[in-house]
């Protein structure tokens, strides 16, 4: 933990191809979305298509050129009058008004980064290293780096939560990922919690002790140890091929048919946590003394009455608790995601359950394997923020088990 803390801040060594004074005698930060396009459209004009196409079309890039912009920008901003079209059929001037229109400051001021002023970090260097040898550093930047300019940065910044993925360590950041992990936990918990509590309920409450069902309860058990990655490759086999047309959206007029969506990721993972909640989720009815079944059937309730009313309020701290723990593993989980064909790189955001996507472990799987050491620095202050939601997720569950416990008591 401390090597990946120290990897977090440090010194940078940065160079720009174009000095930013040279295009605009204000500084980047304080240019609106036009100024920032006009730039675009002056050094860079010839890659405004390849900017939509990787910013923000929806569509596989070999369906790019030839399916209309309403197709292309689903879910943008379009004229109306340009819906119809291809993005062959239009003008720069129209293809910067999309730019300009659907992509926010920070994205086209990262476009204007990596594009027009060719922003470079050269060498990093970790915190312990930046605080005790920066003399030796400043010599090693004069030497190896003539004109670069040294800079104190840390990986860990509100920008670094906000901003999209880049080719550029320094204007890298991890909200694609971060909302990526956040669509899919969510139809995760949405899918798993409810099968997973009435699997629970049906075997702890209703079955009988027979052959049958002890055979349920014990592979049930035994899926909650099988590895990771044998659930995405059942999620690849059923959700991202035999459903498809489900997951990808097609079947509800979405145009992309790949399968390879946030609803096939959520499901995946739902089936990786579905024995661990049954467990804990039995585990935490069984511990509901018997005697406030037998006082509650003595006033009459019947069966259901008194599982919804007296065993489930006693059992959900225990329930919460495991529910939450189960989060905590699918949140960190690459294995299954890497299987289903989750995206190493997108820059936009996803917007519902067919959008492709990445997640915070896909992308400091993909930042850890890139060979610049820069991105090692990224994919630690990646890790920092990963561990801060873990343990987010571990302490809610304290919490909730506390306080329910409380008003038991």
């Amino acid at each position: 933990m401390l090597n990946v803390l120290n990897e977090a801040v440090g010194l940078i060594a940065v160079r720009y191809e174009i000095e930013p004074v040279a295009i605009s005698d204000r500084p980047l930060e304080e240019l609106n979305n036009a100024e920032l396009g006009a730039i675009l459209q002056e050094h860079a004009g010839r890659k405004l298509k390849v900017f939509v196409r990787d910013y923000l079309s929806a569509v596989d890039a070999s369906l790019f050129t030839t399916v209309p912009l309403s197709q292309v920008l689903s879910g943008r901003s379009i004229p109306a009058e340009l819906a119809d079209s291809t993005i062959n059929d239009i003008s720069d001037e129209a293809i910067l008004e999309l730019l300009v229109s659907n992509l926010s400051t920070e994205e086209l001021r990262e476009l204007v980064l990596t594009e027009v002023v060719g922003l470079e970090v050269l060498e990093s260097w970790p915190v312990t290293e930046s605080l005790f040898n920066r003399a030796a550093i400043e010599e090693r930047v004069a030497t190896e780096y003539p004109g670069a300019e040294l800079q104190t940065h840390s990986w860990i910044s509100a920008n670094f939560l906000s901003s999209p993925m880049s080719s550029v360590p320094a204007q890298a950041g991890i909200r694609t990922a971060l909302l990526g992990s956040l669509w899919v936990l969510a139809i995760t918990m949405a899918v798993a919690f409810p099968l997973g509590l009435g699997a629970a309920i049906y075997l702890q409450e209703y079955s009988s002790d027979n052959f049958f069902n002890r055979l349920i309860d014990t592979n049930v058990r035994n899926l909650a140890g099988v590895p990771s990655i044998i659930y995405g490759i059942l999620g690849l086999a059923i959700f991202v091929r035999t459903l498809e047309a489900i997951t990808s959206g097609s079947a509800f007029g979405v145009t992309d048919s790949n399968g390879r969506t946030i609803l096939s990721a959520g499901l995946t993972m739902a089936l990786l946590i579905l024995p661990i909640i049954i467990i804990n989720a039995q585990e935490a009815l069984r511990a509901v003394p018997r005697s406030l079944r037998e006082a509650s059937y003595g006033l009459g309730a019947t069966q259901w009455q008194t599982i919804l009313n007296t065993v489930l309020p006693a059992a959900i701290p225990g329930i919460l608790t495991g529910t939450i723990l189960a989060m905590s593993r699918a949140v960190g989980e690459t294995a299954p995601l890497i299987v289903i064909g989750a995206s190493t790189f997108i820059v936009f955001d996803p917007n519902g359950p067919f959008s492709k996507f990445t997640a915070l472990p896909i992308q400091i799987y993909q930042w850890t394997a890139r060979p610049q050491d820069q991105f090692r620095d990224i994919a630690a202050a990646a890790i920092v923020i990963l561990l801060v939601l873990l343990l987010t997720l571990n302490a809610a569950a304290i919490i909730l088990r506390n306080r329910y416990s409380g008003k038991l008591a």
